[in-house]
């Protein structure tokens, strides 16, 4: 069953402008899906997991262009970056907005090729996995998470329990598992890893030994939440830290971690300039690290990390599948004093909080008063928590509840 997606309509409004489309991702987060739900039927579909067309499309892509000449949807054009040049060549010489439809999975170097041969000429977006929203068929009414008192007061009553909040998180945002409960969900991220990490990271990098590349994923798993330490990460590998700072960098590209740089400001050197690590599938980061059921995941000692991972997660989900760039931070100074999470807009400060938590107080928003030193004004902001409905907790922040993020 298809699940409506809060990007399809920023993809309708690049494809009215643009001769090319391109979704890039994660691999099984439904780019496809989403891009044959939105085609007619005059789209030609093609995917390059086919030898026979990947074959043509690598070693004779005028040919392959030929064959194809109508409107077309190409699955993972980074298999065959020599197609590129061609598509240029047929978007000049048609101008027709979204003619070519393109889905990537890896952008650690398809999307310089992109970039270089076809700019101002492709309509870029990235999807990634279900959002809460979207799970429950609100993904076309999914706005973007943007603080502001009239924002809070009209946040509807989408209420989470813990129990219900921790089969979300384990059973994570991939489309197949978190759709379908029949779905065997180790079974599934088992394949995952084993199909599709290990592949990419072949087809990007060199990698001697496979078991090395699984300590390196489990220990990412293992910190998501926390500041990135790629010396400890590496050693925990058994890798050097220049391929662990590699691996990394392939991870990033492929949209399986996001890292949440620092807030710097001039005023001052005391920031902690490290960035903090999440997965973007909180699933897969608990299947990682072992964690056997969500009761379990709930009670253990990575509780509070997942849930933060978890949040950071939706956030990034409204802000890009509208469209827009996330403007996110994290604000962390020598003291030890954190901030889990800034937006900045439009020349101000909004502090947030991750707490899992039904009560949160003031003492949860003491570090916001560190901002008042920094150039920038600092406006409303609040705590993302277990409470059931949003309610102000002081004059400058809110209560916020986990599920309606």
């Amino acid at each position: 069953m298809y699940q409506p997606r809060t990007i399809e309509k920023t993809l309708v409004k690049n494809n009215a402008h643009y001769p090319v489309l391109l979704v890039t991702g994660a691999r099984q987060v439904g780019k496809t899906t989403l891009l044959k739900h939105l085609a007619d039927d005059s789209r030609e579909y093609i995917s390059l997991d086919s030898p026979i067309e990947l074959n043509q499309a690598q070693t004779d892509p005028a040919i392959f262009m030929q064959r194809h000449p109508g409107r077309i949807l190409i699955d993972e054009i980074q298999y065959a970056p020599q197609l590129l040049p061609y598509i240029k060549m047929a978007a000049d010489e048609n101008k027709m907005p979204g003619q070519f439809w393109l889905t990537g999975s890896q952008q650690f170097h398809m999307m310089k090729n992109v970039t270089e041969s076809l700019a101002g000429r492709v309509g870029i977006s990235t999807l990634l996995g279900l959002s809460h929203r979207e799970l429950i068929g609100q993904g076309h009414e999914h706005s973007v998470f943007r603080p502001s008192e009239q924002f809070f007061n009209e946040l509807d009553g989408n209420i989470l329990t813990t129990p219900e909040l921790y089969r979300l998180i384990w059973r994570g945002s991939f489309p197949v598992p978190a759709i379908n409960e029949d779905v065997d969900r180790d079974g599934f991220l088992d394949n995952y890893v084993q199909t599709y990490l290990q592949r990419d990271v072949r087809d990007l990098t060199k990698v001697n030994n496979l078991l090395d590349f699984w300590r390196f994923l489990r220990a990412c798993a293992a910190r998501t939440g926390q500041l990135l330490n790629i010396a400890e990460l590496s050693r925990d590998a058994h890798i050097s830290p220049v391929t662990g700072k590699n691996w990394l960098s392939i991870l990033v590209a492929s949209n399986i971690v996001y890292l949440l740089e620092p807030y710097f400001a001039n005023v001052t050197k005391r920031l902690v300039k490290a960035p903090k690590l999440y997965f973007l599938d909180t699933g897969l980061a608990a299947y990682l690290t072992d964690w056997d059921s969500p009761k379990n995941l709930e009670s253990g000692a990575m509780s509070g990390a997942i849930f933060e991972t978890w949040v950071i997660g939706e956030l990034l989900k409204s802000w890009r599948g509208n469209g827009l760039r996330p403007p996110f931070y994290y604000y962390r100074d020598k003291d030890q004093k954190e901030i889990d999470l800034l937006i900045v807009q439009n020349g101000q400060l909004f502090p947030l909080e991750c707490k899992k938590t039904a009560s949160p107080n003031n003492n949860d928003i003491r570090h916001f008063q560190v901002l008042d030193k920094l150039k920038m004004p600092v406006t409303i902001g609040g705590v993302i928590c277990m409470a059931p409905r949003a309610m102000p907790l002081t004059a400058k922040a809110w209560i916020i509840p986990v599920g309606c993020v």
